[in-house]
């Protein structure tokens, strides 16, 4: 048996990050949405472009993207995301693209769970 990650347990976001956030702007959550749009606007061109250097074995782009999206993503504790896309960040310093594939699909489950979060943030009744 493999011990588990305990990161895999931890929710998509941590809801301290989201505090923290919310608090940048007390009582005005405008802040903390446009944010989050930033980020669901951008993640999707960070992925395609970590595929994009996967498929020609291009490590800087693969590299730079990797870490874009990892540092995006702990602005909301994104602990999982954020982790995969460290490893994938590691393996395009050494060269190691075999072994980014199934990390990369891991960023996009991971990613579709931090969007599906951070879309209920933004859809909830501000007076709740």
């Amino acid at each position: 048996m493999t011990p588990q990650d305990p990161s895999a347990a931890a929710p998509p976001i941590d809801p301290a990050s989201l505090l923290a956030l919310r608090a940048m702007n007390p009582g005005d959550d405008s802040f903390l949405r446009e944010i989050i749009q930033i980020f669901l606007d951008d993640s999707p061109a960070r992925i395609s472009e970590i595929e994009q250097g996967l498929a020609s074995a291009d490590t800087r782009l693969l590299t730079r993207a990797a870490h874009s999206l990892k540092g995006s993503s702990s602005n909301f504790g994104a602990a999982r995301l954020q982790a995969v896309c460290e490893k994938i960040e590691k393996l395009g310093r050494t060269g190691s693209l075999a072994e980014v594939p199934p990390l990369l699909a891991q960023v996009k489950t991971e990613f579709a769970a931090v969007r599906s979060a951070l879309e209920a943030v933004q859809n909830a009744d501000p007076g709740k």
